[in-house]
């Protein structure tokens, strides 16, 4: 491209050179001959430049499906999550747009792929259970975790808040360069748990894994125990869709009854 910028001037320079020869011999029909072919040798040169200018288009990362994106974020997390924050964190870390409307239906589309052919996927994004063996609304977990990671007991969504926490700090601990979107939904995680901050202050990974682990010790035991049962249930009576997708709602509490 510069050897043609460097042939299009010298031309330039000679037309410019021509013009004037033309106009001080008064031959005014070549002049202006002279001075349209300049006019197209200058905009060419534009267009030269700027096509120099111009850098080349870097190829577009191929973009991951929605079903493997979410997939990404709840293994971070660990733990069954609801959209928004699955949403929060793909967009931290991953820096993908993920909207939380394209998490409305994932859940049901999962459960009919796995009903038409079951155990086909590697994995299935399926749903929480509640003590009741119902799904949990609105909380999305990975069917490859063991049955203790997919149930809830009373004090489950607190203790997965703070493994969550502890997640995302050490995600964000390991980066050389931690995006300001990580650290910024690390820090609004550090003000629901005591200690894990200062003010509004951005959080210290490190601190905020501390007063996370500190609290996790006061719930774990009692919270593991009550999954273990919810787990046993869930295990021992449903068949594997209900395991992973829940049961109807009146059939769960007959179940839980028995």
């Amino acid at each position: 491209m510069s050897e043609s910028l460097d042939a299009l001037e010298r031309r330039i320079a000679d037309l410019r050179a021509e013009v004037r020869r033309a106009v001080k011999a008064k031959e005014h029909s070549l002049a202006r001959s002279l001075r349209g072919e300049l006019r197209r040798m200058e905009h060419e040169w534009d267009r030269a430049v700027g096509a120099e200018e111009l850098p080349a288009p870097e190829p577009e990362a191929p973009l991951l499906p929605i079903r493997e994106q979410v997939h990404q974020a709840l293994a971070l997390l660990g733990v069954p999550a609801a959209p928004k924050l699955i949403v929060a964190v793909n967009d931290a870390f991953f820096s993908r747009a993920l909207r939380g409307s394209q998490l409305t239906s994932l859940r049901r589309d999962e459960e009919r792929s796995f009903r038409s052919d079951p155990y086909a996927r590697p994995y299935y994004l399926c749903a929480a259970l509640t003590d009741r063996l119902s799904p949990a609304r609105g909380l999305l977990a990975v069917s490859t975790w063991a049955p203790e990671l997919r149930v809830l007991g009373p004090l489950s969504p607190r203790v997965d808040f703070l493994t969550s926490a502890v997640r995302v700090a050490e995600h964000l601990a390991r980066l050389p360069e931690p995006p300001p979107g990580a650290v910024r939904l690390l820090t609004r995680m550090a003000q629901n748990i005591p200690g894990a901050t200062e003010g509004f202050a951005p959080a210290d990974p490190a601190t905020a894994i501390r007063a996370a682990r500190a609290e996790l010790e006061v719930h774990r035991a009692a919270d593991t125990a009550q999954r273990t049962e919810v787990a046993a249930r869930a295990t021992g009576r449903l068949p594997d869709v209900e395991r992973l997708f829940g049961a109807a709602a009146l059939g769960a509490l007959k179940e839980a009854a028995c």
